[in-house]
């Protein structure tokens, strides 16, 4: 099928009621209006999945399908796989299809693995005969060699997850569609369904994904298709689709970050001091200077102390502190320590401590700020109260990430870029 599309989607869309189960009362009268206007109370809506998505799928080629839950994503491979119908566009997919897209779909829980390969390969379209000859070579695949006579529901989720990844690449599909379940099984189990992705992907097959791991959707994929909420935003090549989602997702994160940002009850154990000086707002900004919550790793962070001091205080002691959110200290820094003086504060005031580079891995922190005198003893001491996050497309472990770079072969190599 090279030289031709395997997929082709025109301006698909698909729509489902929403149902709310209400448990107050309500007169006959209130229903019926609300029935036929649409009103909240009376009778299920509708929201729309997809709208309006149109792609053609190269044969051969290998698609991710990234966006946040809710995003359509599930909705468009069971599209694909005709297990949905649109409520309108049209669909064209060509050669056979082989889906993966839910742990165990098609087997029967009292059949044993070996009834359930022969019920679930008919299903799949496998003639009887082809599939007892590849009878051996799925069980393997799967390693479940010692209970493949168990009925299924004595199997675990990772059990379900093999056999049914098992049948579906042996039944030999033109077009393999895969939601989410590579994220699912131990790490041997997970390469070996990679290798057979890749193995699929040199045999000329055409395969869509839909997964979380953006490091997969780069590894494997020639092309990357963003969704929100239900709306195609792009195509293209992995890497810079996938960048621009995970701003987009970052910047949401942010607002909703910033929104919620303001301290709870646990303030009373989170702050201390006699409050003759009083740290009155924290505001972390970006590069840019605008307030934010969220911070990609290695940019810019300026944090803002606003103060008022209700009486003279004498060399005051400023100080900054980050924290993972289990508490960890990454690090701590003051006026002191820098032997930075500051001779008096009095009334209002306002003090700023920029980092260049924040240098941290992708995780959730926390900022501790303090004004205190130079014996240590405190005026306001707001500790852990201010959460912000890091994201980065490289998933790195620890607390510290030092600028580097990688030589493979005298060249170097990017984080993220194939050598």
């Amino acid at each position: 099928m090279n030289g031709m599309n395997a997929i082709t989607l025109d301006k698909v869309g698909k729509r489902f009621r929403r149902v709310t189960l209400r448990r107050e009362y309500t007169t006959f009268k209130s229903a019926l209006v609300g029935l036929f206007s649409g009103a909240p109370g009376g009778g299920p809506g509708q929201f729309s999945a997809l709208t309006d998505i149109s792609f053609a799928i190269p044969a051969g080629q290998t698609w991710g399908i990234i966006g946040r839950n809710g995003s359509g994503k599930s909705t468009l491979l069971k599209i694909l796989a005709g297990i949905y119908r649109p409520d309108h566009g049209a669909v064209k997919v060509e050669g056979r299809v082989s889906a993966l897209l839910e742990l165990g779909a098609g087997f029967h829980p009292e059949f044993s693995g070996r009834e359930n390969i022969y019920l679930n390969g008919s299903i799949l379209g496998m003639p009887r005969a082809v599939i007892r000859a590849k009878f051996d070579e799925i069980v393997a695949f799967a390693g479940l060699e010692e209970f493949i006579d168990n009925p299924v529901r004595t199997y675990s989720s990772g059990m379900f997850m093999r056999l049914g990844f098992s049948v579906a690449i042996h039944s030999g599909p033109d077009v393999l569609l895969v939601d989410e379940v590579l994220a699912v099984g131990d790490q041997s189990f997970a390469l070996k369904c990679k290798e057979k992705i890749n193995s699929f992907k040199r045999a000329g097959k055409t395969i869509v994904v839909v997964t979380h791991d953006m490091g997969d959707v780069e590894r494997l994929c020639d092309t990357a298709v963003w969704l929100e909420h239900g709306r195609l935003m792009e195509i293209g090549p992995p890497a810079p689709v996938i960048d621009r989602y995970l701003g987009a997702v970052a910047e949401s994160d942010n607002q909703n970050m910033l929104q919620s940002a303001a301290p709870s009850n646990g303030e009373r154990i989170r702050r201390w001091g006699d409050r003759r000086a009083e740290i009155t707002r924290v505001v972390m900004r970006g590069g840019d200077g605008q307030e934010r919550a969220v911070f990609p790793s290695g940019a810019g962070l300026t944090v803002e102390v606003e103060y008022l001091a209700h009486t003279p205080l004498e060399a005051p002691v400023f100080g900054v502190g980050i924290h993972k959110s289990d508490g960890a200290q990454c690090y701590g820094v003051n006026t002191l320590l820098e032997n930075i003086p500051i001779a008096r504060i009095e009334g209002a005031g306002r003090v700023a401590l920029r980092f260049d580079r924040l240098d941290l891995v992708e995780d959730s922190y926390t900022l501790s700020v303090a004004i205190h005198a130079k014996d240590g003893h405190a005026y306001d001491y707001h500790d852990q109260m201010y959460p912000f996050s890091i994201r980065s497309h490289v998933k790195d472990v620890g607390v510290y990430r030092p600028p580097h770079q990688w030589i493979i072969d005298g060249r170097a190599v990017a984080a993220g870029e194939a050598p």
